[in-house]
C-alpha cells in the first residue's frame, strides 16, 4: 500500500532527476507505481471503491426500507420489531436468514439515528409557563430498596425546580403533585406544558387537539392555568424539565437516598431544590442565581388561598362484610352501609368513603395487594347479636387492634366468659367513645386488674358528666310563694 510519505519521497526524487529504476529501488515500490505518480501528478493515495456484490436481500431492500420509513413516523413502542419485519419479508418470498435482515435494519437505523436535528431556541416571560414530567428513581425507604415515581416541575423563566415523590403516577398523585408545587412556588404559571400520559390526556387528536382528564381540568381551572400537551415523541418541546431529570438524578439521587418514609424524603427533596437554586447561576442572567431570578418571578405567579381537593373519585358497592374493594385492597365502612353504593375518593395518602356526599369513613391508603383496613367501631353494633365474632372476626384480631385491646383480648379469652366480656367492653365504645374506652383499658392493664367490671367502672369515671341544659319554666308553673328555709320545721317533725 502506497502511503502519503512514499508518494512525497517519489516526487522529490523525480524532481531531482533520479531515474525511475533508481527511484523505485530507493522507495521500495514498483517502476509502474513510480511512472503512475509521475504521469498523474497525485499527491495522496487514491483507491477505487469496489461495488458490493448484491446479496440475497438485494431485491427486498426497497420493501424493507419503506417499512422502516413508515415505522420511523410512529412512537418507538408502536414500531415493528425486527422479527416481525423478517416474517413479513418471508411472506413476500424472502428465503434468506434472520441475521441478514437484522444487520440491514441496524445499519439503516444507525444512519438515520445519527442525523442531527435543528431546533429553534425558546423564550419565556415571567410567570408564563411551567413544565412537568415524571421520572423513576430508586431509594431506600424504611430499610427497603423501593422504586419511586418523582414528579418534576420547572418554571420556564426562572428555571426554579420542584421535586416530590409518590409510589405511583396515578391521577390523584398528579393532582397532589400540583397542589404541593403550588404551595412550594407560592403560585403557578399561566400555562403548563406536559407529555401525553393517560392520567392527564385521555385522547390525542389531530395536531394540538387533546381531550384532558376531567378531574385534571377541574384542578387546572381552580389554579387558573391552561394545560398544553406536547407533540408525541417530541421531548424538545419541554427540554428544560427533560434536562432537569438527568441533572437531578446525578446531583440528588446519587448516591442512593435513605429515609424512613415519603414525608422525610419529600422534605429533603424540597431542601435540595432550594439549595441548588441558590448555588446555580441562571443560564441567561449569569450575574444572578436561579433563586434570585425566582424571587423576581414569584410576583407574577397565580396563587390560591385554599388547597385543591386532590382526589380521584369512583363509585363502588359495599359488600355484605361492610368492605369496599378498591385498588386491590379492602376498606371498611359502618355496618349500616352494607350492600349500598358509596363514593370512593382516592387521595395520595388516604382513602375517603362517602355516601350521598357525606364522608362516612377515612383510612390510610394501602399500596399492597389483598390487604384489609378495618375499624372496630364500624362493626360494634353487630357484636350485640354475635359476641363470639371477637375471636375470629377480622376487625377484632390482634393485628388490627391497638396494643391495649390486643393484650386485653389475650387475657380475657383464656376464660370461659372472656369473649363475652371483651365484646361488652368494645360495645361500651358506642356509649363512651373510642378514646375513653382505650384510655380506661390502658389504666386497668397498668394496675393489673383488667376485667369487664373494672374497665367499665374506670371509663364511667373518666367521662365527664354532661352539664344539664337550662330549662325555661312556664309562667303558670312558677310558685307564687317560694318556701323559706327554716330548720325549726324539722325540729317540730322530730318532736323536739
Amino acid at each position: 500500500m502506497v502511503t502519503v510519505e512514499t508518494i512525497a519521497k517519489v516526487r522529490r526524487l523525480l524532481a531531482q532527476g533520479t531515474a525511475i529504476k533508481e527511484t523505485a529501488r530507493k522507495c521500495s515500490v514498483s517502476r509502474n507505481t513510480v511512472r503512475k505518480i509521475r504521469d498523474t501528478g497525485i499527491i495522496e493515495p487514491r483507491y477505487k471503491k469496489r461495488e458490493p456484490r448484491p446479496g440475497i436481500i438485494g431485491k427486498y431492500e426497497e420493501s424493507l426500507q419503506a417499512k422502516l420509513e413508515t415505522d420511523l413516523q410512529l412512537k418507538p413502542r408502536e414500531r415493528r420489531k425486527i422479527i416481525i419485519l423478517f416474517e413479513e419479508l418471508q411472506r413476500e418470498g424472502y428465503t434468506g436468514s434472520y441475521d441478514t435482515v437484522r444487520r440491514f435494519v441496524k445499519t439503516w437505523q444507525g444512519k438515520h439515528k445519527n442525523k442531527r436535528q435543528a431546533f429553534i431556541p425558546l423564550v419565556f416571560h415571567k410567570g408564563e409557563a411551567f413544565q412537568f414530567d415524571w421520572s423513576t428513581e430508586s431509594v431506600v425507604l424504611n430499610e427497603v430498596t423501593t422504586s419511586i415515581q418523582v414528579a418534576h416541575f420547572r418554571l420556564c423563566y426562572s428555571r426554579m425546580s420542584f421535586l416530590v415523590a409518590f409510589p405511583r403516577q396515578s391521577t390523584e398523585m398528579v393532582l397532589a403533585a400540583h397542589v404541593q408545587a403550588h404551595d412550594f412556588f407560592c403560585g403557578l404559571c399561566e400555562r403548563g406544558i406536559y407529555d401525553n400520559p393517560k392520567t392527564i390526556v385521555t385522547r390525542i387528536g389531530h395536531g394540538r387537539e387533546r381531550d384532558f382528564n376531567s378531574r385534571f381540568m377541574v384542578m387546572a381551572s381552580y389554579y387558573l392555568f391552561e394545560p398544553t400537551a406536547c407533540t408525541p415523541a417530541s421531548g424538545n418541546e419541554k427540554g428544560q424539565v427533560e434536562q432537569q431529570v438527568d441533572t437531578h438524578r446525578d446531583h440528588i439521587f446519587s448516591p442512593r437516598l435513605h429515609f424512613k418514609n415519603y414525608e422525610e424524603l419529600n422534605a429533603h427533596l424540597a431542601e435540595q431544590c432550594i439549595y441548588w437554586a441558590m448555588k446555580t447561576k441562571h443560564p441567561e442572567f449569569s450575574d444572578r442565581t436561579i433563586w434570585e431570578v425566582y424571587q423576581e418571578e414569584k410576583a407574577y405567579l397565580r396563587k390560591q388561598a385554599d388547597p385543591f381537593e386532590a382526589y380521584s373519585s369512583v363509585t363502588k358497592r359495599v359488600t355484605s362484610t361492610c368492605c369496599v374493594r378498591h385498588d386491590r385492597n379492602y376498606y371498611s365502612v359502618p355496618w349500616e352501609y352494607a350492600n349500598h353504593v358509596v363514593e370512593v375518593r382516592s387521595y395520595a395518602d388516604k382513602i375517603v368513603l362517602a355516601y350521598e356526599g357525606k364522608a362516612i369513613a377515612t383510612h390510610q391508603r394501602r399500596f399492597d395487594r389483598g390487604g384489609y383496613s378495618t375499624k372496630i367501631e364500624h362493626y360494634l353494633p353487630l357484636l350485640k347479636r354475635k359476641p363470639g365474632a371477637v375471636r375470629n372476626g377480622r376487625p377484632f384480631v390482634e393485628d388490627n387492634l391497638p396494643d391495649a385491646f390486643a393484650k386485653l383480648r389475650e387475657i380475657l379469652c383464656k376464660s370461659l366468659e372472656g369473649e363475652k366480656q371483651f365484646a361488652h367492653i368494645l360495645l361500651s365504645i358506642i356509649t363512651y367513645g373510642y378514646d375513653a374506652v382505650l384510655a380506661a383499658t390502658e389504666l386497668m392493664l397498668d394496675a393489673g386488674c383488667a376485667n369487664e367490671t373494672t374497665i367499665l367502672n374506670a371509663v364511667s369515671r373518666l367521662v365527664e358528666e354532661q352539664v344539664p341544659k337550662e330549662i325555661t319554666v312556664p309562667q303558670r308553673l312558677t310558685l307564687q310563694c317560694e318556701p323559706q328555709a327554716d330548720c325549726k320545721r324539722y325540729d317540730e317533725l322530730l318532736g323536739v
